[in-house]
């Protein structure tokens, strides 16, 4: 059983991973923060409280960072909808939340329970950066940190990747985490959560399910399947958060791993999380900060995964 807090900044991956959990027997939604991203901080919090009525969830929710250590917050309406549920006209109200901050939530329910709790980053990482600030020892209170972000290695010559929008929405605060000391940090970046695809197939099969929580699932789909046919000509989409909850129930859905220091870059244009390591497996040219060891996922069981949130949202 795992035991886990959830960062999100709640877009309809996001929700499709609070349903996920939801459904798996061996996991747990002890606690959910807010932070912007996919949608403002209000709208994620609001899309909590949502999500957790229909789920029939009573857990803390805290909220937490509305823009990045430093900048502007970057709204992803153009994927996930303006209100990060696709535009569907939901009544959410916001939901009870506790009178300390997302931050100060997940410092406190690690000092009581070291050792017990998992913590899933499913956003920007503003949230797990102020909170380090809080106690830079927090993650060697957390039994393991997974979060959704980065790009993996330096990939082969010529090939081009999703862009890394948790990391670059603040790559201030993603920088802290991947220089903090840690029991497990495990990374599932864009790399390969790019080929872990909900096709026609696996869709119609949410859609005919006839389940709330498929039918939820295939309701708020609309927006994301509009903003990915422009990337494949097919209106199918990628699992990103989910394959990150995937990963920490089942570690198994990663078929190969490289642990070693992450450093976050810019182009000057985009931020990427990288492992400092080339496609040959060889450390990048140029001189890079030392960091604790990050476990980098570099292949997963697509198929396997893609299976198992099907039967897990349709049973």
């Amino acid at each position: 059983m795992r035991r886990v807090v959830v960062d999100t900044d709640t877009g309809i991956d996001d929700a499709h991973t609070l349903l996920y959990l939801a459904g798996r027997p061996d996991a747990e939604i002890v606690a959910i923060t807010s932070v912007f991203g996919n949608c403002t901080e209000e709208d994620a919090a609001r899309n909590i409280g949502y999500v957790g009525s229909l789920l029939g969830l009573d857990v803390p929710v805290a909220r937490g960072a509305a823009e990045p250590l430093r900048g502007a917050a970057h709204i992803a309406g153009y994927v996930h909808g303006k209100d990060g549920l696709g535009d569907l006209g939901h009544d959410r109200p916001l939901p009870r939340v506790t009178a300390e901050s997302g931050p100060e939530l997940l410092v406190r329910l690690a000092h009581e329970q070291p050792g017990e709790l998992d913590l899933l980053a499913l956003g920007p990482l503003t949230n797990l950066g102020l909170a380090l600030r809080l106690d830079p020892e927090l993650f060697t209170k957390y039994r393991s940190v997974v979060l959704m972000g980065g790009s993996g290695p330096y990939a082969e010559p010529g090939t081009l990747l999703m862009i890394d929008a948790n990391i670059n929405n603040d790559p201030e605060a993603a920088r802290a985490v991947f220089a903090a000391p840690r029991e497990e940090l495990v990374m599932v970046g864009v790399n390969v959560t790019a080929s872990t695809i909900l096709d026609e197939r696996a869709i119609a099969a949410l859609r005919a399910a006839g389940t709330p929580r498929a039918r939820f699932a295939t309701e708020i789909l609309e927006a994301y399947l509009d903003f990915y046919q422009n990337e494949w000509g097919r209106r199918i989409i990628p699992l990103h958060d989910p394959l990150a909850a995937g990963i920490l129930l089942d570690p198994t859905f990663a078929t190969a791993h490289t642990d070693g220091p992450v450093n976050v870059r810019s182009d000057g244009f985009l931020s990427r999380a990288r492992l400092m390591r080339t496609a040959d497996g060889l450390p990048p040219a140029f001189p890079y900060e030392a960091a604790p060891d990050t476990r980098v996922i570099t292949a997963v069981d697509s198929r396997r995964f893609v299976a198992d949130f099907v039967e897990v949202l349709t049973r």
